[in-house]
């Protein structure tokens, strides 16, 4: 009965994480379209150029969680946009912080839960990247208001 409970843990963690896992690609992927418009409304070429970077952290973030979404389910990950971006460059800075901060919080969740060193890392790394992000855009929006 043990063997049995264990397993069924452990595929029901597996489930949650490669679920969650699933949801970071789709966001990431989203916020690399989103940051794309975001980086043609731009003000300057300054700001321009450090939305692009945000968007090469993004990029960086769905190639290492496409990576450990394949390794645990030994498929490609198939990325959607799930998240709109408003076309208007205040609002679009509002959507990019407010989603910054949420993905803050939703990958220390994915490292707390995760077993594994190496996801538990690539997530609170991301997190911290996150979090630099949201600090960014809050910096531009405040700008415009």
């Amino acid at each position: 009965m043990s063997y049995f409970y264990d397993y069924y843990n452990l595929t029901r963690q597996t489930n949650k994480l490669v679920a969650d896992i699933e949801k970071a690609i789709n966001g990431e992927y989203s916020a690399i379209k989103c940051y794309a418009q975001l980086a043609k409304v731009a003000p300057n070429e300054e700001i321009r150029k450090q939305i692009l970077e945000i968007r090469q952290d993004e990029i960086n973030h769905l190639q290492t969680f496409g990576r450990i979404y394949t390794d645990l389910t030994r498929k490609q990950p198939k990325p959607k946009v799930t998240e709109e971006c408003p076309n208007q460059y205040k609002d679009g800075l509002e959507f990019a912080l407010n989603d910054e901060q949420k993905t803050v919080d939703f990958y220390l969740d994915i490292a707390d839960e995760a077993t594994n060193p190496s996801i538990k890392e690539a997530f609170r790394r991301a997190a911290a990247d996150e979090q630099n992000h949201a600090v960014w855009f809050l910096y531009y929006f405040v700008k415009v208001k």
